[in-house]
């Protein structure tokens, strides 16, 4: 939230922490006030050196985000969102790009008129996830807006949508001819899509499809990072959403899915895990 870091922001701030090991690195944020959004980034996020590029998303169809009327709530306001642009593209010292989607609803599909005004007013790359904000991520992601998207501007363009395998990004690659992609929901108890991607790519063979013991046990290292980050309660907390997209398909999956979101401990957790692997008639390595 370019309003969280503007006005100091705990928790957007901690947002921003960023593991070396990753880059390079995007930092996305959102907003609609142009004189907030230039003030952070010429003040604040120039003086960062923890990333790379600068991503505004103005796809977000989130209702809490819209209903403030950032995000994808900007693509009813084409010469706002221009104005944005302009005025971070101007100050920041990192590449700018933006990420949006084919429209609010279907009936205002302006994703090609959208994208081609803000790259004249100086976006680095464009972003397109192929749905509208009414789909919200209901449907398929339409790919042939991304290939035609890809034909009219000069600039980058990056697709997003229905990416959930090395295959898919492979596919959307070939498909759209897009000079990127972007994964959301894809890396959802799966972050294992990445490796999986670059091998596929560079050796055309799909490697490290992980077994039940290895997404179990990914899943107690993903919260002992979290922990190392931030209180154990907290990590709990978030953990929880986690947990029920790393068991998706696998056996009992919904009953455990009930237990672990009522773990109150990383004990309590690793409790869990253990029960869960024995249904599985399995043994999860790790303290």
């Amino acid at each position: 939230s370019a309003k969280g870091i503007y006005y100091q922001d705990k928790k957007t701030e901690q947002l921003m922490d960023i593991n070396e090991i990753n880059r390079p690195v995007m930092m996305q944020i959102f907003g609609s006030d142009p004189q907030i959004m230039e003030t952070v980034v010429k003040e604040t996020l120039n003086t960062v050196n923890t990333f790379d590029i600068l991503d505004i998303n103005m796809g977000c169809p989130a209702p809490k985000i819209v209903n403030n009327g950032d995000g994808s709530a900007l693509m009813k306001k084409p010469g706002l969102a221009m104005e944005i642009v302009a005025r971070i593209k101007k100050v920041s010292n990192k590449p700018v790009t933006v990420k949006i989607r084919k429209g609010w609803d279907k009936n205002t599909i302006n994703y090609l008129d959208f994208a081609k005004m803000l790259q004249d007013a100086g976006a680095d790359a464009i972003t397109l996830h192929g749905r509208t904000r009414d789909q919200f991520y209901s449907g398929k992601a339409d790919w042939d807006a991304i290939a035609e998207l890809k034909d009219i501007l000069t600039i980058p363009v990056i697709g997003n949508g229905d990416i959930y395998s090395a295959e898919d990004a492979i596919r959307m690659l070939e498909y759209t001819r897009c000079d990127g992609i972007m994964i959301a929901r894809g890396a959802l108890g799966n972050p294992w899509i990445f490796n999986q991607i670059e091998a596929y790519y560079n050796k055309q063979t799909s490697t490290n499809h992980p077994d039940y013991m290895e997404k179990l046990g990914q899943l107690i290292r993903h919260l002992d990072m979290m922990i190392v980050e931030k209180p154990e309660r907290v990590a709990i907390l978030q953990i929880r959403k986690h947990c029920g997209w790393y068991i998706k398909g696998l056996y009992a999956a919904a009953e455990y899915r009930n237990r672990f979101n009522q773990v109150q401990t990383r004990d309590e957790l690793r409790q869990v895990i253990d029960e869960f692997a024995k249904t599985l008639g399995i043994r999860v390595e790790g303290a």
